[in-house]
């Protein structure tokens, strides 16, 4: 018996649908919903959904490294809290910088220096704090710099692990994407294996085209094994484009982690 919870980014599945149906969709299919940015969405409308919301960005604009980007960060992770507690969603997402909506770095970093990483460390210090006085998590996300996110710092789950572990504290985790991973690093059972007590949630698409797990290389059913020999606990969440109709995507995910 599985003892993490499965999730479904609304962003990427049922796209035909207006937003608010996508999160009903995915409800009544028994997932967690997850979102991206809030700004443009209707938090009333969704929080009366009853969806349970385990996910969003938790932050709009705004870096890690530099005092303006931080300054920005800071104040849009505070509002972001203030959504968070109205869809009482746990768990609020960050990246190494701020990204456009192709998903590129704002500001994007060839090489991460000395300083920019005890920014970085000293800035989500800051956001694990805000976390503790809130209630929620904040996690940081790895991502793959080859296909979608070039020039984006800290993208290695190394590198999240690391600021995580530097960091020490239950309200700053890594949101662990097996996507980018697979993409950057490989080696994927091991990495869960030590990345263990840091992860906050786990991310799944399949590789390549970021697809529902099935129509690509990685063996998500090792994955899960992994997960459940770690005795993981989490929220395991499908951020992945349909393949092809979107309930048939959601069963696949289902079937590869729940088993």
């Amino acid at each position: 018996m599985s003892t993490y919870s499965l999730s479904v980014c609304a962003e990427m599945v049922f796209l035909d649908l207006p937003f608010i149906e996508r999160v009903k969709r995915i409800d009544a299919m028994g997932f967690g919903v997850e979102i991206w940015d809030w700004t443009p969405k209707d938090i009333d409308a969704l929080a009366k959904t009853g969806a349970r919301f385990t996910s969003m960005t938790g932050y709009i604009s705004g870096n890690l490294t530099d005092e303006k980007g931080i300054d920005n960060l800071l104040s849009s992770a505070s509002l972001s809290l203030e959504v968070a507690r109205k869809l009482d969603c746990p768990s609020l997402n960050l990246h190494g910088t701020g990204l456009d909506n192709r998903g590129l770095p704002v500001k994007p970093v060839e090489i991460v220096t000395g300083e920019m990483w005890l920014k970085a460390r000293n800035t989500l210090a800051d956001l694990a704090v805000m976390g503790e006085k809130s209630g929620r998590v904040f996690t940081l996300e790895n991502l793959n710099t080859a296909v979608d996110h070039p020039g984006t710092p800290f993208a290695k789950a190394a590198e999240t692990m690391a600021l995580v572990c530097a960091v020490n504290s239950p309200y700053m985790k890594m949101n662990l994407d097996i996507y980018h991973a697979q993409i950057g690093e490989g080696n994927l059972t091991e990495l869960i294996r030590k990345c263990n007590k840091h992860i906050g949630e786990i991310q799944v698409a399949d590789v390549p085209g970021r697809q529902e797990p099935g129509t690509g290389e990685i063996n998500y059913r090792a994955v899960a094994r992994a997960l459940k020999e770690i005795n993981y606990k989490g929220v395991v969440a499908l951020e992945a484009w349909a393949s092809g109709d979107s309930v048939v995507a959601l069963e696949a995910f289902r079937d590869a982690f729940i088993f």
